[in-house]
């Protein structure tokens, strides 16, 4: 659930570094003077089309207008951090990657590779955005989840209210409130910190100055192949 809340917000994390090799790159956004260009915007496209497992002939200005905004939301959290973002742990990176693989259904390095130029990508930037995502993700519970505390009465009223129910919807039979403790205490603790993170982020746009000129262009798909 954590990973489902918080992966679209940070996939395209490794995306603002503006591209030298371009001669003409428009500004989209301003944070707080930081800039993000059209080909961070593309990029950001392009990696959760990707991740999504979504053809970029499918991907809608709305999905535009999203992929803007959490690259906003990252600079935000990027100013935050201050240096001080953790390191993603190496087989992390691989299990996401290895569960990427078999959502495209890869199967051989060939096809891999294929699927990556598809959408615009390698296997380094990947890791690297891959790498970025997730120590971002540590980031923001090292500073939120200390700060929750879920007491008896919420997980008493949540097995009750929801987790049997759910049980017998499903056929299943009843577990004792003990046996479950340990895992509605932590449902609720994720529910929380989805919580004070977007309250989080909402505080950091209103002390912001954030300026978008972006337009809704379609995105072409890389290399000039439709999907």
């Amino acid at each position: 659930m954590r990973r489902v809340f918080y992966f679209l917000l940070f996939i395209s994390l490794a995306l603002s570094a503006a591209h030298a090799s371009d001669v003409i790159d428009r500004i989209v956004a301003t944070v707080n003077g930081h800039v993000i260009l059209e080909s961070d915007w593309d990029d950001a496209v392009r990696f959760e089309a990707f991740v999504e497992g979504r053809p970029l002939g499918q991907v809608t200005d709305e999905d535009r207008g999203r992929a803007l905004d959490r690259l906003i939301d990252q600079e935000l959290l990027r100013e935050q951090a201050q240096g001080e973002t953790p390191q993603a742990p190496a087989d992390e990176v691989k299990q996401r990657i290895t569960e990427l693989q078999a959502q495209h259904e890869c199967t051989t390095p060939k096809a891999w590779k294929a699927t990556l130029a598809r959408y615009g990508l390698d296997e380094n930037s990947l890791e690297s955005r891959l790498a970025q995502n997730i120590a971002t993700l540590r980031q923001v519970e090292a500073r939120l989840r200390p700060t929750v505390q879920i007491d008896n009465q919420s997980i008493e009223s949540y097995y009750h209210d929801q987790f049997l129910p759910k049980l017998k919807k499903a056929g299943a039979e009843a577990v004792p409130l003990a046996a479950v403790t340990g895992k509605i205490r932590e449902i609720l603790t994720e529910q929380k910190v989805n919580q004070l993170f977007s309250s989080w982020l909402q505080s950091l746009r209103a002390e912001s100055k954030i300026h978008t000129s972006a337009r809704s262009n379609s995105i072409a798909p890389a290399g000039g192949q439709g999907q």
